[in-house]
């Protein structure tokens, strides 16, 4: 069962947040994170973000996808209006960095993101929501409004205990790189973008 492990306030660039570590054993050193914006109200709909690791795109500003744009408009969002990131440990699609790095590989040679994994023998999208919803409910978290584009994620809220009041876009206009990659993302997994911004 997951469970806080630790937890903390952390000043950022975007403004001061809660901490806190999920998971189920303490010594776990990849653990999921809640991330509390300090002026959330928990009596009303909670703006939340479900956001999946992306070390290239986080931490590289990797011009390939826009996950790292997406987690800092995320932070200004819900600093500005209270809310959670709940931040999943799914690197990759939940292919880990290896297994992506081997698919910009393929990329490099003429596959699409979906394409390179199904080339390397990987599910195109092997994520999980369901902790996302294990973390809201030890948050005791029951209403929210979701930031995504992925119709996945509000299948996942839907299907659940959590009440869906609203679905909030969170899309990052493409540059020329990345415009492929969010073709794909539209097309493929029916991600609900705005054609004039890719």
């Amino acid at each position: 069962m997951i469970k806080i492990q630790a937890e903390a306030n952390v000043p950022t660039e975007h403004g001061t947040f809660r901490m806190i570590a999920f998971s189920e054993n303490e010594n776990d050193w990849m653990p999921h994170m809640a991330i509390i914006a300090e002026n959330t109200d928990f009596s009303k709909p909670v703006n939340v973000r479900f956001h999946s690791e992306c070390i290239t795109g986080e931490v590289f500003h990797s011009k390939k996808c826009e996950c790292g744009q997406q987690l800092d408009a995320a932070m200004k969002y819900i600093h500005e209006n209270g809310g959670v990131i709940v931040y999943l440990r799914q690197e990759g699609r939940n292919i880990g960095i290896i297994n992506k790095l081997k698919a910009y590989s393929l990329q490099e040679k003429g596959f699409d993101t979906v394409e390179a994994n199904l080339q390397l023998g990987l599910p195109a999208d092997d994520r999980n929501f369901n902790v996302a919803i294990e973390i809201l409910n030890v948050l005791e978290i029951k209403d929210i409004n979701l930031l995504t584009n992925n119709p996945e994620k509000v299948k996942y809220v839907t299907e659940s205990n959590i009440h869906l009041n609203s679905r909030v876009p969170l899309q990052i206009p493409a540059n020329d790189i990345s415009r492929g990659y969010l073709k794909t993302k539209k097309d493929y997994f029916g991600h609900l973008l705005d054609d004039n911004d890719n």
